[in-house]
């Protein structure tokens, strides 16, 4: 149990959104679980705490403390595990920095924006709404645009990314990681100017 001086010193909150689950693993929805396991390796931490509906850990990236954090309800209740551990360790909207899937982008490309609207996705909608505000870094990973609109969105996002592929969504992924560094140690202007395509 962390004292409360101790909570305050956590700067940033960087969440992987996707669901949990074995039948989940490699889907497109599951993006940013993908992208917060490549930070939490390249940190050398783990998700060894499970509360607040998430799994989590703690890290330091350019001298700031950080908390890493893979919500557990499920994608469109992510909200509820990303309000909490903000509220509890007292860590500010503009300071929580969100990983998510895009289907709006190739796969292979990353978008980084400060703030904005939901933009169709309920795992972000959920979040706005019970954080209370729309002002919170996300870094978008593409995943590619349905086959056509006939093709059933739940069977694209939850579908599994093409072999073929894998090479691409990597980079992205590890993008997204570099991403988080270029917005923690420089500013998110750099981030953009330097990842989003």
């Amino acid at each position: 149990m962390l004292f409360k001086s101790e909570r305050s010193k956590f700067e940033y909150l960087i969440a992987g959104l996707g669901n949990p689950g074995l039948e989940y693993e490699n889907t497109r929805h599951n993006a940013g679980f993908i992208a917060i396991d490549k930070l939490a390796s390249k940190l050398g931490a783990e998700f060894s705490k499970n509360k607040f509906d998430a799994k989590f850990g703690f890290g330091e990236i350019s001298g700031k403390r950080v908390i890493l954090a893979k919500p557990q309800t499920y994608m469109n209740n992510s909200g509820s595990a990303i309000s909490a551990i903000s509220k509890f360790y007292k860590i500010p909207p503009e300071k929580c920095i969100i990983m998510f899937d895009d289907i709006s982008l190739d796969i292979g490309k990353i978008r980084i924006r400060r703030k904005g609207s939901a933009g169709g996705h309920n795992g972000i909608k959920d979040i706005i709404e019970l954080l209370g505000s729309e002002d919170f870094p996300r870094i978008k990973i593409g995943v590619g645009e349905r086959p056509s609109r006939d093709y059933d969105l739940k069977d694209w996002v939850l579908g599994k990314l093409p072999t073929e592929s894998k090479e691409d969504f990597d980079k992205a992924c590890d993008n997204a990681v570099k991403a988080v560094f270029e917005i923690i140690s420089k500013s998110i202007d750099s981030a953009m100017n330097k990842y989003s395509k």
